[in-house]
């Protein structure tokens, strides 16, 4: 099955998804700032919008609801003004929730965020910090077991309040259970007991589940697996899948090798519950029959699309489904990828940068870009325009247009920006990006490179990777162009 299988699938079945946990409002209030505080040193904000959207398990459910699921909420709310406005979001997305119990003398948690340009200068929380009445809980369970049957699914979030004590983990891990249970908690070992088919950690609740770093970068999927094992027992569950943020994620499974996604980044400030959007996508595609590496895939797929627009985020069935049968014209203009470059390294990234023809895509191209990856953050590929090619190799090239090869690298996971330079080489390109990597390929040294002064010009280094014999494209056309054809080939079977 594949991504769009996948998608065709959950449009057919609308699976049935309970969801419980721990709800709450999100409000982004937006303003300029043009002065600082008399009697502080603090930036004034002049308010100039206040927007609302389902947070927590709320977001959760709204994500599952705009991917096509028949979604019942189990929660308790304060009934206070953010409560109803809470419940009033989530039934406009045509969610159940008949099971989301409003409790007096409660407060709906709520976590403001006070925004200006692209920059959230301060977040305002209020939580329900004592406990919830007991009746209120042991309902809370009995929802959970009428909410739950007949469900396809049932995903669990505990961002750690007060709502999902130690007891009430007990009682809703007795209950009987949907065919997929899936759990996002930041402490997912309390959930050992209820067995959870998946667990959705990020890199620091992997790290304290198994006592141990991961360390930064591509080598914490490498330590994922190594303590694969370690993190299902952990938390009892059959398979689990390591959010990394900007690296992707690692699905770590049982008698199988770890499957990596690669996130596409964005260099947005705004964006708020890329987790949310991940888990439910993951729960939603499970639910309808993807294998667990497809659903992954397409989770990631529609964290991708979420963190493009500022605020809570949401995907839906549609804007998931335009971006995995998207014909990949990831290859920018050199104008939009600056501005794309500009912004990552103002977040402090690493940006890499590469180029060539890449005509026939082979074994030594894939080898070197996955290296290339590791280098850096950001993996920039700078492909030949088709007249570049011409005069560099000759009338017969290229075999593939600059279309068409800009596509075929834009699918690889290891690289996240392609563009098309029409001169010789990229020293234009180079200059403009300002890379903090110029990676080549092994069969180069840096003297050879009419590149080197450039990139060193800008402040960057070269790095020459490891070189994979018997992979060229002149030599694989060749030895393509130097078969019989198939005409010949009957002609000779008949002599």
């Amino acid at each position: 099955m594949t991504a769009l299988d996948a998608l065709a699938a959950i449009r057919d079945r609308a699976p049935r998804v309970t969801v419980i946990g721990d709800f709450l409002l999100d409000g982004w209030w937006s303003g300029d700032i043009s002065r600082l505080a008399r009697e502080a040193p603090a930036p004034v904000v002049e308010v100039a919008e206040r927007a609302w959207a389902p947070g927590g398990a709320a977001n959760t459910a709204m994500n599952l609801a705009a991917l096509g699921a028949r979604v019942s909420a189990v929660g308790l709310i304060g009934a206070d003004h953010a409560g109803r406005l809470l419940r009033e979001r989530l039934a406009a997305a045509g969610i159940d929730t008949a099971r989301l119990r409003e409790v007096a003398d409660a407060r709906t948690t709520t976590k403001i965020r006070v925004v200006s340009g692209d920059q959230v200068m301060l977040r305002l929380d209020e939580t329900q910090v004592s406990p919830w009445p007991a009746d209120a809980l042991a309902r809370l369970v009995e929802d959970a077991r009428h909410a739950s049957a007949g469900a396809d699914a049932q995903l669990i979030c505990d961002y750690a309040s007060t709502l999902l004590a130690d007891e009430v983990v007990e009682a809703l891990a007795r209950l009987p259970r949907p065919p997929l249970r899936v759990v996002d908690a930041h402490d997912a070992a309390r959930w050992r007991r209820a067995e959870p088919d998946v667990i959705t950690p990020n890199a620091a609740e992997a790290e304290r589940l198994v006592g141990a770093e991961l360390g930064t970068g591509e080598e914490r999927v490498e330590r994922a697996a190594a303590v694969a094992d370690r993190l299902r027992a952990a938390a009892g569950a059959g398979a689990a899948v390591v959010t990394l943020d900007r690296s992707g994620t690692v699905l770590l499974r049982p008698g199988h090798p770890p499957v990596r996604t690669r996130a596409h980044p964005t260099p947005e400030k705004q964006a708020s519950g890329a987790g949310d959007v991940f888990v439910a996508a993951l729960t939603v595609a499970v639910a309808s029959g993807a294998p667990l590496p497809v659903a992954t895939e397409l989770a990631q797929a529609a964290a991708d699309v979420a963190v493009r627009k500022p605020g809570t985020c949401v995907c839906s069935l549609d804007e998931l489904a335009a971006w995995a049968g998207r014909p990949s014209d990831a290859a920018l203009d050199a104008d939009e990828l600056a501005e794309r470059i500009a912004a990552h390294r103002r977040a402090g990234e690493r940006v890499v940068f590469t180029n060539g023809c890449f005509d026939v895509l082979h074994r030594g191209h894939t080898s070197y870009l996955r290296q290339a990856r590791r280098l850096g953050d950001v993996l920039v590929v700078a492909v030949n325009g088709d007249a570049s090619v011409r005069r560099l190799k000759g009338p017969g090239r290229p075999v593939n247009s600059a279309s068409d090869r800009a596509n075929v690298l834009a699918a690889l996971e290891c690289v996240d920006y392609v563009t098309v330079f029409d001169e010789d080489t990229p020293a234009a390109l180079i200059r403009r990006l300002r890379p903090d990597v110029y990676a080549k390929g092994g069969d180069y040294t840096p003297e050879m490179l009419a590149e080197t002064a450039d990139v060193h010009a800008v402040g960057g280094e070269v790095a020459i990777l490891d070189y994979v014999s018997d992979h060229s494209t002149t030599e694989i056309i060749g030895r393509i162009r130097s078969r019989p054809a198939p005409a010949d080939l009957a002609r000779e079977g008949r002599r």
